[in-house]
């Protein structure tokens, strides 16, 4: 029986290989697999790394700003470790079902399997909604947050266009990404985008080293619960990137390769946003509280526009990353999932766009948004949901001793892996949900009052009017006796 089982295990997600297994390639079939057609293990690294450090890079400054030098640094440490079990916990869940969905003989070579499917599969049809709704709500404004952070970069480089204009250009440019087919064809986009990623990440931390601390700088955070649950909701949102796991696993040719390599992205993660974060808030210390872009306060250079760009073709990346999800659960409602027409599932997912570009419009707080995100849906949909759905699943013995996957022996088995989930759910429900809803939802609320729905440029220094000539002031100004909105009389 356990033969059987490691037999069944290893063939998961085998399809791509078996298909092409002897067949000759010609050199435009080679370039096209190399570029375009990736599922190996190094392929599903370089796609979680990417998807963690997007445009978060960017607002973690702003956070330990809020947070102080020392909770911004435990945080991100205490999240990343939280992040990457939760995502071991998907990953054991998602071999689970389709290890017996296999059995039975169901055929995946023509369907993307996503995390509601899991559930539904696993734990029934309540999980499966619930699931279905927190995922894609997260995802939305996922891609919502993509959109306003090309908006607010691109403005460093040119601000003769507002941010609400800028949005508008860029919704137009990622509704593109309607024509990559799945994860399997973000092989190239993948690397590109670490890439990209790490030179901004290290152009932080040496520009920010370089430029030194600003005269009278002042580093007096934490200050107010609510910036401090702000804060740390923005770095639960930044390694709670994993609503996408089950996708990427999917276009893996061998899904059970996964278990460790979010933690490896997370690792490698780390080495870019705790340097950076911590290098400009050495150097602007609270002025970052009114800048949540790391680009506004560096002065403009050939290196920071290169950074700027880097990160904007990054943004179109990680869009397309919390996009594609969407697009496979629309195919599936209205039936095209299956279609072969490339053009026509591209045509029947544009509609997706539209509600992310309108709430991009809405709601451009830059920085905020992450922060609310993360405690009312990240909380959720990568944390709370894995972990009871993992208990839920093995919560008999039966399923315990058939499972495919069993626990590691240096966490506990069973018994130790049951502790740490409820830790878990009760930490991130309080911590996350709790606290950080209240503190999130409350500056979000703010930012409301103070700029408005639909602002026109969000956080953007005032315009700065010309100075008139002493000269042409005395010569044009009219008398004020025949001013127009004069309305002295003289005596």
């Amino acid at each position: 029986m356990a033969a059987d089982k490691v037999v069944e295990t290893v063939i998961v997600g085998n399809y791509v290989e078996m298909e092409t297994e002897g067949k000759p390639m010609d050199l435009k079939t080679r370039v096209s697999k190399f570029l375009w057609h990736g599922g190996s293990a190094y392929d599903a690294w370089f796609s979680c790394a990417s998807n963690q450090v997007a445009q978060v890079l960017l607002t973690l400054p702003y956070s330990f700003s809020q947070l102080g030098m020392l909770s911004g640094i435990c945080f991100q440490l205490f999240y990343g470790l939280l992040g990457s079990w939760t995502a071991y916990l998907i990953s054991i869940l998602y071999v689970e079902y389709r290890t017996r969905k296999e059995r039975e003989k169901v055929d995946f070579r023509n369907h993307v399997i996503q995390w509601f499917e899991v559930l539904d599969g696993l734990l029934g049809k309540y999980w499966r909604n619930v699931g279905l709704a927190f995922n894609c709500t997260f995802l939305l404004f996922g891609s919502v947050i993509q959109l306003i952070a090309c908006a607010s970069n691109i403005y460093y480089i040119n601000d003769n266009l507002d941010k609400r204009t800028w949005t508008y250009i860029f919704g137009a440019c990622c509704a593109t990404t309607v024509f990559i087919p799945s994860f399997h064809n973000y092989r190239i986009w993948s690397f590109l985008g670490l890439v990209m990623t790490t030179y901004t990440a290290w152009y932080l931390t040496i520009a920010s080293i370089l430029h030194g601390q600003v005269e009278g700088v002042k580093h007096s955070g934490p200050t107010k619960m609510v910036l401090y649950f702000t804060g740390a909701t923005n770095i639960l949102y930044t390694f709670g990137g994993h609503a996408v796991t089950v996708e990427i696993m999917h276009a893996m040719w061998k899904p059970q390769k996964f278990k460790a390599i979010y933690l490896l992205a997370t690792l490698y993660v780390l080495t870019l946003t705790l340097p950076s974060a911590a290098a400009v808030y050495w150097a602007f210390g609270d002025m970052l509280l009114n800048h949540s872009n790391a680009f506004s306060l560096l002065p403009r250079s050939p290196s920071r526009d290169m950074a700027v760009i880097l990160m904007l073709i990054h943004q179109f990346i990680t869009f397309g990353f919390a996009c594609t999800p969407l697009y496979f659960v629309w195919e599936k409602a209205i039936g095209m999932h299956e279609c072969k027409s490339l053009c026509k599932r591209a045509a029947a997912r544009l509609p997706v766009v539209i509600p992310i570009w309108f709430l991009a419009i809405i709601f451009p707080f830059f920085g905020p948004i992450n922060s609310t995100v993360g405690s009312l849906l990240v909380s959720f949909t990568v944390y709370i949901i894995p972990a009871l759905a993992y208990m839920f699943t093995f919560k008999s013995s039966a399923a315990r001793e058939n499972a495919v996957e069993q626990p590691p022996k240096f966490m506990g088995r069973w018994v130790g892996t049951f502790v740490i989930n409820t830790f878990v759910v009760v930490w991130v429900l309080i911590v996350g949900f709790g606290f950080g809803g209240w503190a999130s939802v409350t500056n979000f609320v703010h930012q409301i009052d103070t700029f408005g729905l639909f602002t026109k440029c969000y956080q953007c220094p005032p315009p700065t009017m010309p100075t008139p000539l002493p000269h042409l002031n005395a010569t044009a100004a009219p008398s004020p006796l025949h001013h127009p909105n004069n309305h002295t009389h003289s005596p």
